[in-house]
């Protein structure tokens, strides 16, 4: 199984990659990861792309595909990968497709999780984090057992600022702009698979796999 994963913030998707992954047995390839590590590695790609980041510009998509190409022909994901992160734009999602067909490959599906953007902000503005050790809380989904206070270690539990209203309507912003052509590019292609992302986890894991 190969899979794409889109989902703007807060809709979920890390908690479905990571139960489709345990339960067929493949590998989520996330790009931010690879990225990370071929710099801390120190690769040639990861060299090449450390110098654009920086200086604070956008890695260029072919150091990405190269990396990503590295990864796709590792052992490990001979039973399948899920994509996370990548393609993140048409010209990206376009040089993928060459790369499968030189790799005699091809995904099965792209997925995207419908969430209403008002639920993405409520979602997202709940989230705190500990001043002390950083460990993430949901005051909804995942409170820590005393309101306002670190399970780990009594630290304060705090709102960042990127966990504020405003900079989430943002983000929420750029992701449709800038993902809106990709979902139409599957769509055209008849391999994207629009999953309603409301409701209970295991409600929505079930839907992924319904056929319609």
């Amino acid at each position: 199984m190969r899979l794409i994963f889109l989902g703007a913030p807060g809709a979920g998707k890390g908690t479905q990659a990571e139960m489709i992954c345990r339960d067929f047995s493949i590998v989520q390839l996330s790009t931010g990861d690879t990225l990370r590590a071929n710099v801390r590695v120190h690769t040639e790609l990861g060299a090449k792309a450390k110098k654009y980041m920086d200086e604070g510009s956008l890695v260029p998509d072919q150091i990405i595909i190269d990396m990503i190409a590295g990864e796709l022909t590792k052992p490990e994901l001979a039973n399948g990968y899920l994509l996370d992160g990548f393609p993140r734009t048409v010209p990206q999602a376009e040089a993928l497709d060459t790369l499968l067909i030189d790799l005699n490959q091809k995904i099965d599906a792209a997925l995207v999780l419908d969430v209403p953007e008002e639920e993405l902000v409520g979602r997202l503005t709940a989230r705190r984090t500990c001043r002390t050790c950083s460990k993430s809380y949901h005051i909804i989904y995942n409170p820590p057992k005393v309101a306002g206070i670190c399970d780990l270690d009594g630290g304060e539990l705090y709102q960042r600022d990127d966990d504020k209203e405003e900079p989430i309507r943002h983000r929420l912003q750029v992701f449709h702009s800038k993902t809106m052509p990709l979902i139409e590019y599957y769509h055209s292609k008849g391999m994207l698979r629009t999953i309603d992302g409301m409701g209970k986890i295991e409600d929505i894991y079930k839907r992924i796999f319904t056929k319609k």
